[in-house]
């Protein structure tokens, strides 16, 4: 029963992370926030965003090396170009 509880809690971590700015995110909360995108995509991310400037759109994510449009278009919801204005 323990074993299934903790399955379930693994499987739910994405299901309840936060939208993510892939502007100023680091590698590891770039990779904890979206679908599909491990540890090296997330680090690929951040070079990319270092050799070119901050992104324009989420769809310039699949510029990056290993990232294609589904995983994109997947994780769009989760996907910020700029921090939230603090109210």
């Amino acid at each position: 029963m323990n074993k299934i509880i903790v399955l379930l809690a693994l499987l739910s971590f994405n299901a309840f992370a936060a939208p993510v700015n892939i502007n100023n995110a680091d590698a590891q909360t770039i990779s904890e926030a979206l679908k599909g995108i491990g540890l090296k995509k997330a680090e690929a991310i951040v070079q990319y965003r270092t050799e070119n400037g901050d992104f324009k759109s989420a769809e310039e994510l699949a510029n990056v090396s290993g990232i294609g449009e589904k995983t994109v278009e997947s994780n769009k919801a989760d996907i910020l170009l700029s921090d939230p204005a603090k109210k």
